[in-house]
């Protein structure tokens, strides 16, 4: 028999055997920790996209950790190991919020180190608002093919006027979920991505892709006045997350310290891509946020 009182995570477990905080609306959110063993450089903010957790940035989160630095992630609510209704969420911002509760959290116990935030399609969305939010907070936010815009095929004129009258009507009213074949070009990330429990394999609500796009509005509304260092590395063959939206991001951001670099033919979750894809993307990583740590003297 369960104990009574005691909070679980969605798959059962005890809140009291994982690592968590709980949020604003008093709901558990997992996370994992990544510490070197010397003393850390600097953080880094890991955000998952949508229907995932925080459990495959594991190989990213070790090469950085490698580096001494302290690198820390949780599962958005309704997501993963968190409590929360899967995919449902009255605002966007509860991420923006909850990922700002994390990073403060952090930082009261690592007062004087430069945070980073590393950020994975609506992951990507969610590092941008939250960079915005606090401008400069951020030594610099690394963006895997980010969601800044809707994919064309998905969010037709048409498609997005019946999913706003539908939101009235049928908020709960599921739409097709996740493709998986678009993830990786690598069969057996696609599988492993299957095969994983933690993710969410059914329909996406309307209200969720109603939440996604206005995400996507914002951040278009925020690009030009974003003025903080950013990488953005893309491929042209997402089919989930537009890579034109990466380069308008690049071309009308003011800020002076941005790279952006594309990867022909590779799909969406670019560091689970083809090995040499995803290589290349843990090392662009790692070495841009290794050149923007502040100098050891």
């Amino acid at each position: 028999m369960p104990e009574p009182g005691v909070r679980r995570s969605p798959q059962g477990v005890p809140y009291t055997e994982l690592p968590h905080f709980v949020n604003a609306d008093g709901l558990h959110l997992f996370c994992r920790y990544w510490e070197p063993v010397s003393p850390p450089r600097a953080l880094v903010f890991i955000v998952h996209g949508t229907a995932e957790h925080c459990g495959p940035y594991d190989e990213l989160a070790q090469r950085l950790k490698q580096l001494c630095l302290l690198v820390f992630a949780h599962d958005h609510v309704g997501h993963g190991q968190s409590e929360g209704e899967r995919m449902a969420i009255k605002d966007f911002q509860v991420y923006i919020r909850d990922s700002l509760q994390h990073i403060d959290l952090m930082k009261s116990r690592y007062p004087n180190l430069p945070v980073f935030i590393v950020g994975h399609s609506m992951g990507g969305a969610v590092a941008i608002l939250t960079a915005c939010e606090r401008p400069n907070d951020f030594a610099g936010v690394a963006l895997i093919a980010p969601l800044i815009k809707m994919n064309p095929e998905s969010a037709t004129p048409f498609k997005v006027f019946l999913a706003k009258v539908l939101n009235h009507m049928l908020p709960s009213l599921p739409l097709g979920s996740i493709n998986s074949k678009w993830v990786s070009r690598d069969k057996s990330k696609v599988e492993a991505y299957d095969a994983d429990e933690l993710n969410f394999h059914g329909g996406m609500q309307v209200s969720f892709g109603i939440q996604l796009m206005r995400a996507v509005a914002r951040i278009d509304k925020e690009i030009p006045s974003i003025s903080w260092p950013f990488l953005l590395l893309h491929g042209d063959a997402d089919k989930l997350c537009d890579v034109r939206g990466s380069m308008i991001m690049f071309e009308n951001a003011v800020s002076s310290d941005k790279k952006i670099k594309i990867y022909e033919g590779a799909y969406h979750a670019l560091h689970h891509d083809l090995p040499e894809v995803a290589q290349s993307v843990l090392k662009e990583v790692t070495i841009w946020i290794t050149e923007h740590l502040p100098q050891r003297f």
